[in-house]
């Protein structure tokens, strides 16, 4: 990921985790300590999503919040419950190579959106690492994408 940078026009303490998250070679990071609203303190486990810019080209670090799906991991495109995809997921319909850094491990994977009942399981064990999930989906229309990532 060394030619990779982190996505442009990410809130302050997503840029924050990404970097201590980078700098320690996932040593740090991969467990995030947060406490949303209403929610009390919750250990979230999370990864480095390393995507193609659609328009540039360039490669791009997002942090995101995963669980398992067989060999691979999975990840929720919410955007917070924004009426617009995320920049990521767009990114991943155009190309759906990434690369992810799980703690210190790092693997290539193959996106894809997941349907039907994958994606009504994968939603349900998403809403047991981040509960907000089911708040950021009332606030919108869209349905919010649960994203496969398949070593390869």
């Amino acid at each position: 990921m060394a030619e990779a940078k982190l996505a442009p026009n990410l809130p302050q303490w997503m840029q924050e985790h990404a970097e201590r998250y980078l700098s320690s070679g996932g040593k740090e990071g991969h467990i995030y300590t947060v406490s949303p609203p209403g929610y009390g303190e919750l250990q979230v486990p999370s990864l480095l999503l390393t995507t193609t810019g659609r328009k540039s080209g360039e490669k791009y670090i997002f942090p995101l919040f995963y669980g398992t799906a067989g060999k691979g991991w999975f990840v929720v495109a919410s955007k917070g419950g924004a009426p617009e995809h995320p920049g990521w997921y767009r990114n991943l319909l155009a190309d759906p190579m990434a690369e992810v850094r799980v703690g210190t491990e790092t693997a290539q994977v193959r996106a894809r959106t997941a349907t039907g009942a994958e994606r009504e399981a994968l939603w349900q064990q998403a809403l047991t690492f981040w509960p907000p999930y089911a708040d950021y989906a009332k606030k919108t229309t869209r349905e919010i994408p649960v994203v496969v990532l398949d070593p390869v």
